[in-house]
Protein backbone atom coordinates (compact mmCIF):
# COMPACT_ATOMS: atom_id res chain seq x y z
CA UNK A 1 0.00 0.00 0.00
CA UNK A 2 0.99 3.55 -0.64
CA UNK A 3 2.20 6.25 2.09
CA UNK A 4 -0.55 8.46 2.50
CA UNK A 5 0.32 12.33 1.50
CA UNK A 6 -1.18 15.02 3.53
CA UNK A 7 -0.09 18.52 2.73
CA UNK A 8 0.10 20.68 5.78
CA UNK A 9 0.59 24.29 6.80
CA UNK A 10 1.90 26.41 9.35
CA UNK A 11 -0.51 27.22 12.16
CA UNK A 12 -2.21 30.82 12.04
CA UNK A 13 -0.34 32.94 14.72
CA UNK A 14 -2.95 34.15 17.37
CA UNK A 15 -5.59 31.62 17.20
CA UNK A 16 -6.25 29.24 19.68
CA UNK A 17 -6.94 25.23 18.77
CA UNK A 18 -10.67 25.43 19.03
CA UNK A 19 -10.86 28.25 16.42
CA UNK A 20 -8.80 26.40 14.39
CA UNK A 21 -11.10 23.18 14.40
CA UNK A 22 -14.09 25.48 14.42
CA UNK A 23 -12.48 26.78 10.38
CA UNK A 24 -12.01 22.94 9.18
CA UNK A 25 -8.44 22.19 10.58
CA UNK A 26 -7.33 19.78 12.54
CA UNK A 27 -4.27 21.75 14.85
CA UNK A 28 -0.86 19.32 15.32
CA UNK A 29 3.29 19.63 15.34
CA UNK A 30 5.96 18.00 13.85
CA UNK A 31 9.08 17.08 14.90
CA UNK A 32 11.94 15.25 14.84
CA UNK A 33 15.99 14.94 14.90
CA UNK A 34 17.39 17.28 12.64
CA UNK A 35 15.00 20.11 12.52
CA UNK A 36 13.02 22.73 14.63
CA UNK A 37 9.31 21.93 16.24
CA UNK A 38 6.94 23.17 13.61
CA UNK A 39 2.93 24.07 14.71
CA UNK A 40 1.00 22.86 12.09
CA UNK A 41 -2.48 22.45 10.42
CA UNK A 42 -3.89 19.84 8.48
CA UNK A 43 -7.63 20.25 6.66
CA UNK A 44 -9.16 17.98 9.09
CA UNK A 45 -11.63 16.08 6.65
CA UNK A 46 -8.71 14.86 4.69
CA UNK A 47 -7.07 13.81 7.70
CA UNK A 48 -9.76 11.42 8.73
CA UNK A 49 -10.49 10.02 5.36
CA UNK A 50 -6.35 9.36 4.96
CA UNK A 51 -6.47 7.90 8.91
CA UNK A 52 -9.22 5.74 8.89
CA UNK A 53 -7.05 3.44 5.82
CA UNK A 54 -3.85 3.96 7.05
CA UNK A 55 -3.50 3.83 10.62
CA UNK A 56 -0.15 2.46 11.48
CA UNK A 57 1.72 3.75 8.01
CA UNK A 58 4.50 6.06 7.45
CA UNK A 59 3.37 9.72 5.83
CA UNK A 60 4.28 12.09 3.15
CA UNK A 61 3.65 15.25 4.31
CA UNK A 62 4.23 18.30 2.17
CA UNK A 63 4.99 22.28 4.05
CA UNK A 64 5.15 24.25 1.36
CA UNK A 65 8.36 22.69 -0.56
CA UNK A 66 9.67 21.17 2.11
CA UNK A 67 8.84 17.30 2.28
CA UNK A 68 8.78 15.10 5.44
CA UNK A 69 8.52 11.50 5.87
CA UNK A 70 6.21 10.79 9.75
CA UNK A 71 4.54 8.98 11.34
CA UNK A 72 1.91 9.44 13.47
CA UNK A 73 3.07 9.55 17.33
CA UNK A 74 0.17 10.78 19.17
CA UNK A 75 -3.29 11.31 18.23
CA UNK A 76 -6.09 13.10 20.97
CA UNK A 77 -9.72 12.02 20.38
CA UNK A 78 -12.77 13.27 21.88
CA UNK A 79 -14.40 9.79 21.84
CA UNK A 80 -18.24 11.27 23.14
CA UNK A 81 -17.94 12.86 19.55
CA UNK A 82 -15.69 11.16 17.44
CA UNK A 83 -14.01 14.33 16.59
CA UNK A 84 -9.87 14.34 16.70
CA UNK A 85 -8.22 17.57 18.52
CA UNK A 86 -4.60 16.98 17.97
CA UNK A 87 -2.49 15.50 15.80
CA UNK A 88 1.32 15.06 16.42
CA UNK A 89 4.04 13.77 13.91
CA UNK A 90 7.44 12.62 14.28
CA UNK A 91 10.07 12.12 11.54
CA UNK A 92 11.15 8.75 10.52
Amino acid sequence: MANPKLTITAREEGKNPRQIRTAGFLPGSLYGKGIEAKNIQVNAHEFALAYRDNQDATWELSLGKEKFNATIKELQMNFSTNEYLNVEFALV
